[in-house]
């Protein structure tokens, strides 16, 4: 990847973004962009001014850089991301992470909306990521190898911290939510999988689907950050569902969960 490509947007962040480390960091995927309860913003930016980062491609994705304080955190909010599926490289996928990193943040949660393979999920249930597979086999760490993103080889044991999950976990009970720790199937994209494809997934242990969230996991896991994964399942995957797959549903059941998006993060960052 092009290391200039990175250093052209950090250098169009104010010195306000490198001030402080962010105790936190998201990445807000479909549908969660109005999910944060924020007590003063520090600095908010469209995503197309920042070099690099260009406006979100996929609605549901409102595209803008937030850092604000809330409940005596600091936290650097990316609403919306880019994916591989996009064509735009790898640099525009990782950036984010890679600005908390410049940051000095050592935390990341990363959101999505997901489709249901487990046949005990239903639309509007949360699924708090303990593991995912990477179906397709790419991820940005190929290539030239970087020593600021740590070891060649990084270890992929544990990408999702134990500690960050069993807190979402207890946010999601108080708030007497469905919610279950489960396997995310990663895919490319953009294309939604096939009924054959989703048969395979669930038998190697994925409970949802989704095209996004690995390349960053495995990114920031990498560069040594502790790394949260949370899911809304938005529909029922390809075999699953009585109805042919549209992203309409991804963009309805979020709007449906949106009060309940909002308190389950706020929960998650109270108990930081």
């Amino acid at each position: 990847m092009d290391m200039a490509y990175f250093d052209k947007a950090a250098d169009f962040l104010s010195d306000e973004c490198f001030r402080l480390p962010p105790d936190l960091a998201i990445i807000l995927g479909s549908g969660w962009g109005d999910a944060l309860e924020k007590d003063k913003v520090l600095c908010r930016i469209p995503y197309a001014d920042i070099p690099g980062m260009g406006a979100p491609t996929v609605v549901g994705h409102s595209g803008e850089f937030i850092l604000y304080e809330h409940a005596g955190k600091r936290i650097a909010a990316f609403s919306g991301r880019r994916h591989w599926y996009e064509g735009v490289g790898w640099e525009a996928v990782v950036l984010p992470v890679e600005l908390v990193r410049r940051m000095g943040g050592e935390s990341i949660l990363l959101t999505n909306a997901s489709g249901g393979i487990n046949p005990a999920l239903r639309p509007g249930d949360f699924v708090i990521v303990k593991d995912h597979i990477n179906t397709v086999s790419i991820n940005p760490l190929i290539g030239p190898h970087v020593k600021e993103w740590g070891a060649r080889f990084p270890d992929m044991t544990e990408i999702y911290y134990k500690r960050y999950r069993e807190l979402m976990l207890a946010a999601a009970r108080r708030l007497d939510l469905r919610v279950m720790e489960g396997v995310y199937a990663f895919t490319s994209g953009p294309v939604y999988e096939t009924p054959a494809e989703i048969h395979a997934y669930d038998h190697m242990g994925a409970d949802i689907v989704g095209m996004s969230t690995v390349p960053e996991a495995v990114f920031a896991k990498a560069c040594g950050m502790r790394v949260a994964g949370l899911s809304l399942v938005s529909n029922y995957a390809a075999g699953i569902s009585s109805s042919p797959l549209t992203h309409d549903e991804v963009i309805a059941a979020s709007a449906a969960a949106k009060p309940i998006m909002a308190k389950l993060l706020d929960g998650f960052v109270l108990s930081l």
